[in-house]
């Protein structure tokens, strides 16, 4: 009688989870990004086959601002930074401009179908070494988040490539053309 009473409370509790949605079922890692302020990506991306390491820091909001810091300084990637001698403290540079938010949510929406928020791919290291690039992302798209500290060359380099391409879209851009 009182295994019933068990099983029957043990379905109950497992019926009530699925409704309340606690996450017992995989959850779908592909949404439609919309244009809405709110939506944000920063990309840290390290060139460590020279010396000194070359960094670009790149923060994009879904309103279409972009603010990049590139150069070898350690501050680039790090405000905080306490390294006031050395060779790299000057190397240093930091700029802000507008792009169109609409293409700011193309950029998110490929970055999306790429895998981004796919947590199947977390924590898979693949047998490709990284070459001494170094690339994490932190981001949030429509209510959906992402942050990574590892290097995704090693655990997705199809992504990483794609987050790649984002750095040297926005760290080298065109913003007009002459007529």
């Amino acid at each position: 009688m009182r295994i019933m009473r068990f099983l029957r409370g043990l379905a109950l509790a497992s019926f009530a989870a699925f409704i309340s949605g606690c996450g017992l079922f995989w959850e779908d890692p592909y949404v439609d990004v919309t244009v809405t302020p709110l939506n944000w990506i920063e990309i840290h991306y390290y060139n460590a086959t020279r010396e000194p390491i070359r960094r670009v820091n790149v923060r994009i909001t879904g309103s279409g601002r972009v603010e990049v810091k590139s150069g070898t300084a350690r501050r680039v990637s790090d405000s905080f930074a306490k390294d006031i001698a050395g060779d790299t403290v000057a190397n240093y540079r930091e700029r802000v401009y507008n792009v169109d938010a609409d293409h700011v949510r193309e950029v998110f929406q490929d970055l999306v179908n790429g895998g981004l928020f796919d947590r199947e791919k977390v924590f898979k290291k693949t047998k490709n070494p990284s070459n001494g690039r170094f690339v994490a992302v932190r981001a949030a798209f429509d209510n959906k988040t992402y942050s990574e500290p590892d290097n995704i060359f090693e655990t997705d380099p199809e992504l990483a490539e794609r987050i790649y391409n984002v750095v040297i879209e926005f760290n080298q851009p065109i913003l007009g053309r002459k007529k």
